[in-house]
């Protein structure tokens, strides 16, 4: 089987579903699944349409995302108890870099024997939530519920499923890393949506103006937005003990988003006792995907041995 490699929006997206079924492994191959029944603190917005950008058949970015969906990959060899790893693509919470740093990322799993899903969240915009700081954090927790909840038909193992994100899409993987507890939307579920680790990829982590990302702050939190609310999304301020570890990743010359997101997060996890690798390589800028020069070239190499280390992945 193929893995997942369309993006589907619309109503298009429901009558794949209900024609094919989530039945059994088998029919969940080339799955791309609707996240909600009813998408929570919904602005109906007819004219607010997903707009994507295809080169050679296959979606490289996609913005204004207002149903989000699950892509799922399954390895080709299927074994029980597998780890999962659900993908948060980056794009200054303004579009999704959804080839890079999503599908491209899965094949990577999946060639690990790692079950991964690529996440297409919803982009904050005041046209279609309520409130539009919680929105795209409203969409992570669920996608954990999920995976969580189907692990045992997935073959997963429901200690085992990580988080990953890139650039905006690695502060949303952090976020979902120290806000797990907090109750952004109404739900009966009791599954946890804390994550068991965190893969962050030159990650945005600080809403602080210093380092923030100054694009993902302002679709995130709007212009000047208060001290209160820069704090509660400066994750580096919210690492507890109960803070999963962590496996982080940048460049020293990254002046897009400053090295020192990933170094404060670092740092704030060793203070809190959770143990964590930081990789600074001194070379490679922003945007790196899976590697393509310089230092940060061979960081997938370096992530396979803390998978290894972390009883996530099995060298063959």
């Amino acid at each position: 089987m193929k893995n997942a490699r369309h993006f589907i929006t619309g109503k298009s997206l429901f009558n794949l579903v209900l024609f094919f079924g989530i039945t059994s492994q088998l029919q969940a191959q080339n799955q791309v699944i609707p996240l909600w029944k009813t998408i929570p603190q919904e602005i109906k917005a007819p004219d607010y349409q997903e707009k994507e950008i295809i080169k050679d058949g296959k979606v490289q970015s996609t913005s204004q995302v207002s149903i989000p969906t699950l892509s799922i990959f399954f390895t080709k060899e299927i074994k029980q108890n597998q780890t999962a790893v659900i993908i948060l693509p980056g794009g200054g919470y303004s579009h999704l870099a959804i080839d890079k740093e999503g599908t491209k990322v899965a094949e990577w799993l999946n060639s690990l024997g790692i079950v991964a899903f690529v996440l297409k969240y919803r982009l904050p915009s005041d046209l279609i939530m309520t409130n539009k700081t919680v929105g795209p954090l409203q969409d992570a927790q669920e996608a954990i519920r999920i995976v969580r909840l189907n692990a045992a038909k997935w073959n997963i193992d429901p200690n085992k499923i990580g988080i990953m994100g890139f650039s905006a899409g690695g502060h949303l993987a952090a976020t979902a890393s120290t806000h797990y507890d907090e109750r952004v939307y109404e739900t009966s579920s009791k599954i946890s949506a804390r994550p068991d680790f965190s893969l962050l990829i030159y990650p945005v982590v600080s809403m602080e103006n210093d380092i923030t990302h100054k694009g993902s702050q302002t679709s995130l939190l709007g212009n000047n937005p208060s001290q209160d609310l820069t704090d509660s999304f400066s994750n580096e301020k919210k690492v507890t003990a109960q803070t999963p570890t962590a496996f982080i990743v940048h460049a020293t010359d990254d002046t897009v988003v400053l090295p020192e997101n990933s170094i404060n997060y670092y740092l704030a996890l060793k203070k809190n006792g959770v143990t964590s690798e930081l990789h600074l390589y001194e070379s490679g800028g922003h945007g790196f995907g899976l590697g393509v020069k310089d230092t940060s070239k061979f960081w997938t190499r370096d992530c396979e041995e803390w998978l290894t280390a972390h009883g996530y992945f099995t060298k063959k």
